[in-house]
């Protein structure tokens, strides 16, 4: 598998939301070493700059730049978008992979549930403001990373808030399946108006990341230490993403997972979601909702 993707991204510019560590950093990685212009789009611009330094010792001459988005706050994703419609006139790839796993139960500044507003609504209102600058690039695809946690989850709509009892593990699977059904309605949509766009989704297996942690808290170093010998690393995990973004046989509508057991880890190939997400009508009902939570109206015209 390794190989098949694009060699060269030189000249083209990719946006990546949480570029500062984890798959996304080892992805920015690659798409720098390719050539491309990187944004990378970070909550913590410390974090964000010395990821920037790391990627710039092993290639030099990339060209990356840091730039502010909180996935939580749609103030802040509409300044970022606004500053990149500024700066850029197209965009060839943005990669939807910002994420909080499991936290405790919190709310965005908007007042949605956290894992639902950061990982689906704040990247669904991110590909929306950015939807000018991708349909008049040739060629431009957007990747949503989702989750193994996607199976058997559902989208809760009548408790999206968790208002109504929160578990962090559900709402984690949710968001992730929202992600999932995003990426699929988007790709059909931009489909039925003849737009060039496509939209993929893809999954990194089970990597050991930095979304491993208790709260704030790391995770107990023997579990940390448990999980390096288990999983696959950040820079496998990212495979699934740099695959979806470049391998010239894609179409748009796939979904990119590890190749191994379980799909758990592995080189990256095509990958069934489970059947939950192949529900037409709740997969309209969540662009609806979506769009009235966030009020970000997608505009589909040529």
């Amino acid at each position: 598998m390794k190989g098949l993707e694009q060699d060269s991204l030189t000249g083209k510019t990719v946006i990546i939301t949480g570029a500062n560590s984890g798959i996304g950093l080892e992805a920015a990685k690659d798409f720098a070493r390719k050539g491309a212009i990187v944004v990378m789009a970070v909550r913590n611009e410390d974090k964000g700059k010395n990821a920037r330094k790391i990627i710039l010792l092993e290639h030099p001459k990339a060209q990356v730049e840091v730039m502010r988005i909180d996935m939580a706050d749609l103030k802040s994703i509409q300044e970022f978008t606004d500053a990149i419609k500024d700066q850029l006139s197209s965009v060839n790839l943005l990669i939807n992979n910002a994420g909080v796993m499991m936290p405790p139960y919190a709310k965005t500044k908007d007042g949605f549930e956290l894992q639902f507003g950061s990982n689906h609504l704040g990247h669904f209102a991110l590909t929306g403001q950015l939807l000018s600058l991708l349909k008049n690039t040739p060629g431009s695809r957007v990747v949503t990373v989702s989750s193994l946690a996607h199976k058997g989850s559902k989208i809760m709509f009548d408790n999206l808030d968790g208002s109504k009892g929160y578990k962090k593990y559900p709402f984690y699977g949710q968001s992730k399946l929202a992600n999932l059904m995003f990426a699929k309605e988007l790709d059909k949509r931009l489909k039925q108006h003849g737009l060039e766009t496509i939209s993929l989704a893809c999954h990194p297996g089970i990597s050991s990341t930095n979304l491993f942690k208790f709260g704030k808290k790391d995770a107990p170093i023997f579990l940390r230490n448990l999980a390096a010998k288990l999983l696959q690393p950040a820079e496998m995990g990212a495979l699934p993403t740099i695959y979806a973004a470049t391998h010239p046989s894609l179409k748009g509508g796939e979904y990119i997972g590890p190749d191994g057991k379980g799909r758990r880890k592995g080189y990256p190939s095509l990958d069934t979601p489970h059947s939950v997400a192949n529900d037409d009508a709740v997969m309209k009902k969540l662009w609806e909702v979506s769009e009235n939570l966030t009020g970000v109206v997608f505009d589909f015209s040529k």
